[in-house]
């Protein structure tokens, strides 16, 4: 087991060297956002549409929403430099979320000091995210803390009550 999952660490870091996807992890990142958005997927994979800064057009991102408190929220498994945060921070925070249904949010960053035990179950639920964040998920939350501030947090707020928009 530990030979297969080190295998998929150095592929998942292959397909993202630099912090962006290459061909590959662009094509699944295409395919798991139409599951997402279908709601056909795990609980916790959705889709995440948002404005582009430099094109106006709306790109879709696939991302795992964790639950933490009564809370959802969003985070940046490829650091401070991931696309999707540039377009969620130009776009104020308006965005919106599939998962067979379409829920207009608004994604408000959460400062580094509280981000640590999100982070921390966000590593829980999302294997694919392991081989970026340098904490192993067993990690005390300490761990957590002195990572914090590289890995960008969302908490998500629904701006539409019947979940339906647009």
């Amino acid at each position: 087991m530990a030979l297969l999952e080190r295998w998929m660490q150095r592929s998942e870091r292959w397909m993202y060297r630099e912090g962006r996807p290459n061909r590959l992890a662009a094509a699944l990142n295409r395919a798991w956002a139409i599951v997402g958005a279908a709601g056909l997927g795990p609980g916790r994979l959705v889709t995440l549409e948002v404005r582009g800064r430099q094109s106006g057009r709306v790109i879709s991102f696939p991302l795992v929403a964790v639950s933490l408190h009564g809370e959802r929220f969003l985070v940046a498994m490829l650091g401070e430099g991931t696309s999707w945060v540039a377009n969620v921070r130009a776009a104020g925070g308006q965005a919106v979320l599939r998962q067979g249904r379409r829920e207009r949010v608004q994604l408000v960053e959460i400062a580094p000091g509280d981000r640590a035990p999100i982070l921390q179950r966000y590593l829980q639920l999302a294997p694919a995210a392991r081989s970026f964040v340098p904490v192993d998920r067993h990690a005390p939350l300490s761990e957590f803390e002195g990572i914090a501030a590289q890995f960008p947090v969302f908490r998500i707020r629904s701006t539409n009550e019947s979940g339906r928009g647009r």
